[in-house]
This record gives structure tokens, C-alpha cells and sequence, in this order.
């Protein structure tokens, strides 16, 4: 059996669908955030897709849960089945500023465009509570984050700052996932951090990736 897993979507759901009916025996899709449009847009993509958010997602729809009824949102720390795999997430980014906030007490003003709210959206982060809370996880299959771990060079050929996060590691470290996905880099990227398969997705524009579910062995598809 098959598990498809997509990068980052950014609004770009006629790829996501046209990925999606490429693969009709794929019962399921992952996706590692970032799927909602600039104005906090989302679609139907045509079968089950199971993410997390990234730093790009409108968080009314979320909490509201107004949103398609195939696009099933994994809360942070989290764990789900799917296709029979033990499936967890931690969505966001890192903002050290609002790390040591509690969950419920991330502000979220509204601005004058769907856009700037976003932007001003703290719900965008995770933090220490959702990281502590992903330490007791134990069980996961695939572990989905929007961040890297570290060391992650954000531009190809492993050029520029190390933009992976210590937060991600040390979760990988505890949980020990067979397979670890992320996004929010825009390119894809395989290495190993903390023994564990760690896997960066492309834009779903350029590319996705079919997971063999016994194995979690992967293959990289291009659009």
C-alpha cells in the first residue's frame, strides 16, 4: 500500500489535485502546512489529506474547523491513525519571542487585508507546550513538522545560515519516528538527523512523494 505525502501548497490546489488523480489506489495523503491561499482560502483537494499547519494557514477556519471535509487537520502533538500508521505533527514556526506563551494565549489581532491578519496571527508558532507535549509521544510512525531540524541549509547545495530548529531535534531524539517530513523550505531534502529519516518536501507545484507504508521507504516524484 501507498501513503502520498505534499509539500507546501500556497493556494496551489488545481497541482494538488491533478497530483492526487495521478494516484487513485493512494487512499491518503500527508501534508506538512502551508495549504490555504494568501486571502486564507482553502479547497477540496479529492481525497483524505491529513496535515498540519504551517506559519501561512488561516487559524479561525482551523479552530472553527470551516474547512473542506477531506482536509483533516492534525493538532500539535497529536497523534493519529492513518492507514494504519501512527501519525503525529508539530505545525508552525519558531518565533523565540512567543515561545514561552501558552497556547490558548497567542494573540491574533485582526488587521484591514486577510493577509496582514495572517501575518500578525501568532498562532503561526508553536511552543514549549506543544514540543513538551510531543516528547511524550511514543509509537509514531511519521512524525510531520513545518520546521527543519538541525543543521538545515535553506538554499541548494547546502548553502546559507543553518535555518533548522533545536526544537525539532530534540522531539526526534525522545520520539525516534521511523520517518520524519517537513516543508516550509520550498525544496526537497533528504538527510539523517538524530537516526531518523528526515525528509524535506517541495512546493507541491514541483513535486511530492509516495511513502510504501510497510516499509516507509519513499519515492520523489516529479509534477
Amino acid at each position: 500500500m501507498l501513503l502520498g505525502a505534499l509539500g507546501d501548497i500556497h493556494g496551489a490546489f488545481a497541482d494538488a489535485r491533478r497530483i492526487i488523480e495521478r494516484h487513485p489506489d493512494v487512499p491518503a495523503w500527508l501534508c506538512v502546512g502551508d495549504i490555504a491561499t494568501d486571502d486564507g482560502e482553502y479547497e477540496s483537494l479529492g481525497a483524505p489529506v491529513y496535515w498540519i499547519h504551517g506559519n501561512n494557514d488561516n487559524f479561525d477556519a482551523i479552530a472553527a474547523n470551516a474547512l473542506p471535509p477531506d482536509l483533516l487537520h492534525i493538532r500539535n502533538a497529536t497523534a493519529v491513525e492513518v492507514d494504519a500508521l501512527c501519525v503525529a505533527g508539530l505545525g508552525g514556526t519558531f518565533a523565540p519571542t512567543w515561545y514561552e506563551t501558552a497556547p490558548g494565549a497567542l494573540p491574533h489581532p485582526v488587521k484591514g487585508t486577510a493577509r496582514a491578519t495572517a501575518q500578525a496571527d501568532k498562532r503561526r508558532h508553536f511552543v514549549r507546550e506543544d514540543v513538551e507535549a510531543c516528547l511524550r509521544l511514543r509509537g509514531v510512525d511519521i512524525f510531520l513538522t513545518h520546521e527543519a531540524a538541525k543543521p538545515f541549509r535553506a538554499f541548494a547545495n547546502d548553502r546559507g545560515p543553518d535555518a533548522g530548529k533545536e526544537q525539532v531535534n530534540v522531539v526526534l531524539r525522545a520520539m525516534q519516528p521511523r520517518l520524519h517530513l517537513f516543508g516550509h523550505h520550498h525544496r526537497f531534502s533528504e538527510q539523517q538527523r538524530e537516526g531518523v529519516r528526515s525528509v524535506g518536501l517541495d512546493l507541491v507545484s514541483r513535486s511530492y512523494v509516495l511513502i510504501d507504508t510497510r516499509t516507509l521507504d519513499y519515492e520523489h516524484r516529479l509534477l
